[in-house]
């Protein structure tokens, strides 16, 4: 007689927690349709072994199931790469890690970081001089780092102005910020081909979609047709803001954790 007590509800309830957490993360990080495909071939391959006790169709799924894994890896790296990256940027996750931060250190620079950028694109938005800037968040961007030109220098509005002046050899590439330093300019980013996306924004607000859905970086667009300002973050874009909105999303995104 099968017996089911706590125990067995506890199994469940784990199974079930770790199923929907999974598929969360996944679904932010633009993988489901993997996840959907793998627990339509678990189910599959339970039902034909285990409830069915087919031995021959359920030998080859054994089988498959073993190869599988390695399978997986080898097709799919680069999405279990950035699928495990997203769980550690996770921002459950992330909070218990800032946790342990210096808190007083990241508060004391924090409004002297984010005004500069705040002012520059403002600026640059009265002039329809195009921009595209990435801050870093826990995801490292060392992949694009590596495309443009290293600057490591402070946050300052003069500089981020003349990077995206018009006869600037480093305006059509992005900058990208880590923690409180621009780290690189000139940076190619990958471009996000969502049909979702509408016609009318050109290929910065795409490529800022693109790094915004493979980490968890915030991107500021500032377009050079109408001087509009746009931050994509986490695969949504927020379109037209304002001076004290931008000031509010770079304040929420923390630039120096």
């Amino acid at each position: 007689m099968f017996e089911f007590g706590i125990k067995d509800f506890i199994d469940i309830l784990l199974v079930a927690l770790f199923l929907y957490y999974t598929y969360k993360l996944m679904k932010e990080s633009g993988s489901i349709k993997i996840f959907t495909g793998i627990l339509i071939f678990i189910v599959t391959w339970l039902i034909v072994s285990q409830v069915l006790e087919m031995r021959l169709l359920g030998s080859i799924l054994d089988q498959l199931v073993n190869v599988g894994v390695i399978a997986l890896i080898v097709l799919f790296q680069d999405d279990i790469r950035r699928f495990l990256l997203s769980i550690g940027a996770h921002r459950q996750f992330s909070a218990i890690v800032n946790f342990f931060k210096n808190k007083q250190s990241k508060d004391k620079s924090n409004n002297d970081d984010i005004m500069p950028i705040v002012m520059a694109c403002i600026s640059m938005g009265k002039q329809k001089t195009g921009a595209l800037i990435v801050i870093e968040h826990n995801y490292p961007l060392d992949e694009a780092v590596k495309t443009g030109d290293v600057i490591d220098a402070a946050i300052n509005q003069r500089l981020i102005e003349n990077i995206f002046f018009k006869n600037s050899p480093l305006h059509d590439g992005a900058m990208i910020i880590r923690r409180n330093r621009i780290r690189a300019a000139g940076c190619i980013l990958p471009v996000s081909h969502d049909l979702t996306i509408p016609k009318e924004l050109g290929l910065r607000h795409r490529a800022a979609m693109g790094i915004s859905q493979e980490s968890d970086a915030l991107a500021i667009i500032v377009s050079e047709e109408t001087g509009s300002i746009s931050v994509a973050h986490r695969g949504q874009f927020h379109l037209r803001l304002t001076a004290e909105e931008l000031e509010s999303m770079l304040t929420k995104q923390n630039i120096n954790s």
